[in-house]
């Protein structure tokens, strides 16, 4: 992997294998050891971090922005959600990446990104085939995860897609203790419940166990790591049946195989019928359309977003006024602390900023 940071070339997330490969005397619990570590080093991509970095430095650092930065790569996505459970206080509490954000703070996230190892996409010495397979199938699986959300009426959105992108964690630690078990394991020929069997028996582990032991040692809340290891599982309900759902789906549209019996009875366990699980595939390729899951904290009072909310609707004052009962003075006095809250020089621009945070 071409290093990005001229001060030291950041590590391959391959790094270590023909080691760990040419020490078969060494106790598997060291090899495991390595393996986690080296996972923990995965490379962040250079677009997200540059994004990421941009959007924590900024004057006045908007939550969704850098809410989207880390989301859009897993790897810097699992380095802020490990991070912000970190230590006897915050183990358990991050369930998400708004909640992992708001325990760091931009300027957290800024320092974890700005010192994070990278990979360029666009370089032919960066990643491999297996990494870049679990970079797509992470994120299109998180892409899933808000459809089924949404088809399903589940709430915690936020704790869905940070699930959800982290899933397939163990796949990683797999590929540094086996390397040579990765080409053999082909997702459009065997599906992710035959390539788990087969993984047990050729390696004595699988992924999704591993990835439930990593969470674990990532202090991940208990619900998380549940469904990393669980996802997979015939009985599984709650979060790990969402994920393994969305899991499928994610397989299914990228052309590989997945069981069309398990995606039935998952998407019914989950709370969706046969029609609500084709919608699920027909938005999937479309550009979202439903609300941002991340809304910016609102700063205003109920009673000035309300007489916002009407200036939005092209009220003027008095109208306003006769609406909300109130002289207008009074609306006059709620826009004037509006705009100065926000920041705003006239009511287009305060309209304007509310609707794009989310807030009317």
């Amino acid at each position: 992997m071409a290093a990005t940071q001229s001060r030291t070339a950041p590590p391959r997330p391959n790094r270590g294998r023909a080691d760990l490969a040419a020490r078969p005397t060494a106790s598997a619990g060291s090899r495991l050891a390595e393996a986690l570590e080296a996972v923990e080093r995965y490379p962040v991509a250079l677009g997200a971090r540059e994004e990421a970095m941009a959007a924590t430095a900024a004057s006045a650092p908007r939550i969704g922005q850098i809410v989207e930065a880390v989301e859009s790569d897993v790897a810097l996505a699992m380095l802020v959600i490990r991070m912000a459970n970190r230590g006897a206080r915050r183990a358990g509490t991050a369930a998400s990446i708004p909640a992992a954000i708001e325990l760091l703070r931009p300027s957290g996230v800024l320092a974890l990104a700005g010192t994070a190892a990278t990979y360029d996409p666009i370089d032919p010495t960066a990643d491999g085939a297996v990494s870049q397979r679990f970079r797509m199938h992470a994120h299109l699986t998180r892409r899933a995860a808000d459809q089924v959300a949404l088809a399903t009426g589940f709430e915690r959105r936020d704790d869905l897609a940070a699930a959800a992108l982290v899933h397939d964690v163990g796949r990683l630690v797999i590929a540094e203790l086996h390397p040579a078990s990765a080409g053999r394991l082909d997702p459009v020929a065997r599906s992710p419940e035959q390539r788990l069997r087969e993984e047990r028996e050729r390696l004595g582990i699988d992924h999704a166990l591993v990835g439930g032991v990593l969470a674990r040692r990532w202090r991940l809340p208990s619900e998380m790591a549940e469904a990393i290891e669980r996802h997979h599982a015939e009985d599984a309900v709650g979060l790990a049946a969402l994920v393994g759902l969305a899991d499928l789906i994610a397989h299914r549209l990228l052309g590989e195989a997945a069981s069309l019996e398990r995606m039935r009875i998952l998407s019914e366990r989950c709370g969706i019928d046969q029609t609500g699980l084709r919608g699920v595939f027909r938005e999937l390729p479309k550009p979202p359309r439903e609300p941002a899951r991340v809304r910016e904290p609102c700063p205003l009072s109920a009673r000035e977003l309300d007489v916002l909310q009407r200036l939005a609707e092209g009220k003027v004052y008095k109208q306003i006024a006769e609406d909300m009962q109130l002289s207008v003075s009074t609306v006059r006095t709620h826009l004037h602390n509006v705009y100065g809250k926000i920041g705003a020089v006239d009511r287009a621009q305060a309209v304007l900023t509310a609707r794009d945070r989310g807030w009317i």
